[in-house]
């Protein structure tokens, strides 16, 4: 699937299915359902061990009804897999393949992590589809917080450093986050718009059944 960004800078998934939600328990409903697309299998360091990462994206809306003016964000919730190594996991040949686009991926959002840290002029997003999708939730208009899971066994301490160093790059990163607002005017205009398109598909539509 493609991976693109619109004018505003939001990251969007072509011929991705888009679900709405109105209340919280329908939310919590679609959030399930993501999360049991997450494929996870049994290691020597996990039993539940994490075989992909999992990114959920809740674009958020609302309307002031006094005045119209619509104010819209995304709020991504990403759960990376951990880097692994195959000699502490004792990963499956199905497994260790699984583990080396893991390692190659987090390698890459490393990469954009030091880059947007030091302040860099190019960012290397494309190197890898999870940095891709990761554009809006590091750099740009957003604020990101990243909250790090650790092992207190000595045996993981290699692991633990490793995860250390990604939060403290994470912190050095600085956006100017601001609001995506648009006016009254501007949605009423939007909406004329669509609906002028729609009328287009139409006629379209009654053309090819001729």
């Amino acid at each position: 699937m493609d991976i693109k960004k619109d004018k505003n800078g939001m990251v969007r998934i072509t011929n991705s299915n888009i679900k709405y939600a109105e209340t919280s328990s329908e939310l919590m409903t679609i959030f399930e359902e993501g999360s049991k697309n997450r494929h996870t299998a049994s290691t020597k360091m996990n039993s539940e061990s994490s075989r992909s990462h999992l990114v959920i994206g809740i674009i958020i809306e609302s309307t002031n009804l006094a005045t119209g003016n619509k104010i819209n964000g995304k709020l991504s919730l990403v759960d990376l897999a951990g880097s692994e190594r195959a000699a502490k996991t004792g990963a499956s040949a199905a497994q260790l393949k699984e583990a080396q686009s893991i390692n190659k991926s987090l390698s890459a959002l490393g990469d954009v992590i030091a880059a947007l840290s030091s302040e860099q002029s190019f960012i290397p997003y494309r190197n890898n589809k999870l940095t891709m999708l990761m554009q809006d939730s590091l750099g740009g208009n957003a604020k990101t917080l990243m909250f790090v899971n650790i092992s207190p066994a000595d045996y993981n301490t290699d692991e633990t450093l490793v995860s250390l160093t990604y939060a403290s790059r994470v912190k050095l990163i600085t956006n100017d986050a601001k609001k995506n607002a648009e006016s009254k005017e501007i949605a009423r205009l939007k909406g004329i718009i669509d609906k002028l398109k729609q009328g287009e598909t139409a006629e379209e539509e009654d053309d090819s059944a001729k």
